[in-house]
């Protein structure tokens, strides 16, 4: 998934474009942003982008890892 994902690791902000790259252990998300495809969507389309809530609660889940550890 593309779009500007930021994330604070170690009281530093990083800028990712790839949500495949953020690393497992961060400290918080700062910022969600998920490129959504130009309308009109295909039901394809619609599919993905129902996926963002997900990947969303996902990345939350990550925060803090290695403290829960």
């Amino acid at each position: 998934m593309e779009g500007k994902f930021v994330v604070k690791i170690n009281n530093k902000l990083h800028i990712y474009t790839q949500y495949d790259e953020i690393p497992n252990e961060i400290g918080a998300v700062i910022s969600f942003e998920p490129n959504y495809p130009s309308p009109p969507h295909t039901e394809e389309q619609h599919n993905y982008i129902e996926t963002f809530n997900d990947k969303l609660k996902l990345l939350m889940e990550r925060e803090c890892l290695r403290l829960r550890g």
